[in-house]
């Protein structure tokens, strides 16, 4: 296993910058009123990785490292193709040019964007105490519930996160503008947007728990009925975690870095981490399971804390 895990991350890491790149320019081609460019990029790499693992894998016989290879590829395609956009566009309000040091700039960006490293990094923090526990109480089959999980929650997630990132230029807009009337229309329909995808999704992931752990682990009949069941518990963090999400970026757009980490650093990672360790002590080894649930309605009441403290400061809110 260790060498096959060495293999592909080597290969990755030739593709780390133009995956950089793929991600820092989403949010520039909102800002340049072209996120329509942004999409195609994003569906025309997953479809190529797609494509290129079938030719790889099937066909090359390349194992592993046609699965990596297929991955970089993809990845540099999606940065170089944004990065071709800003070079040789002469219509777009963006455009890149020569640089200058500025660390004061720097430090702002790097400031406000505290929240999303925070995100990233807790993620890892928290899979990997979440594998531990699972092992420890529930085996490999835990794990394998687990990843499965993982899997599936990401295309939920994003759509709450592709939201939250394409609404923040058009939140930092208006706030840079101070339309403060257009702020509070806008932050008055996004939750409302949200509550609607908040109840689409989370009685779509209940009713696909079982289809969805059928496709990875239908080999396995006990494995199934613990993946079915773990999926149906934690996708009920689905009706909250759009808020939090949001939260975390709506203070991003409004260059309030610090609240953003704040929540994103508890939801990410305090929160599971205390509910990860403790609820399975109360509750059993299942207890796991529920983890995110509490820590979700932990961030969401830090959530509603900040945005009722801050919304006379910023004024989204009457």
């Amino acid at each position: 296993m260790l060498p096959y895990c060495v293999t592909y991350g080597r290969i990755l890491m030739i593709a780390l910058v133009p995956f950089m790149l793929q991600n820092v320019f989403q949010s520039f081609l909102v800002t340049a009123e072209r996120p329509q460019l942004g999409l195609v990029t994003t569906l025309v790499s997953g479809v190529l990785n797609i494509v290129l693992d079938a030719l790889f894998i099937a066909v090359f016989r390349w194992g592993v490292a046609g699965a990596a290879s297929a991955t970089a590829l993809s990845q540099t395609i999606g940065g170089i193709v944004p990065l071709t956009f800003f070079i040789m566009s002469r219509s777009s309000k963006l455009r890149l040019g020569k640089t200058h040091m500025d660390l004061r700039a720097i430090t702002k960006a790097c400031t406000n964007g505290a929240s999303e490293f925070m995100t990233n990094v807790s993620m890892s923090i928290v899979n990997m105490l979440y594998n531990w526990q699972l092992m420890r109480m529930l085996g490999t089959n835990g794990v394998a519930a687990y990843g499965v999980i993982m899997y599936v929650n990401d295309i939920f997630l994003s759509i709450y996160i592709g939201y939250s990132m394409g609404s923040a230029p058009i939140v930092g807009y208006h706030y840079g503008a101070e339309n403060r009337d257009e702020l509070k229309n806008l932050f008055k329909k996004s939750l409302r947007i949200i509550l609607v995808m908040s109840i689409v999704l989370t009685i779509a992931a209940e009713l696909l728990a079982r289809p969805l752990s059928m496709i990875f682990v239908s080999y396995d009949t006990e494995l199934l009925e613990m993946t079915t069941y773990a999926f149906a518990v934690y996708s009920i963090s689905f009706f909250v975690s759009g808020y939090n999400i949001y939260a975390s970026s709506f203070f991003t757009a409004l260059n309030d870095g610090f609240t953003s980490a704040t929540i994103s650093f508890g939801r990410t990672l305090i929160f599971q981490v205390i509910c990860v360790l403790v609820l399975p002590i109360l509750f059993g080894p299942y207890g796991i399971w529920y983890a995110v649930i509490a820590a979700e309605i932990f961030a969401l009441i830090l959530s509603i804390f900040f945005l009722m403290r801050n919304r006379k400061k910023y004024g989204y809110m009457a």
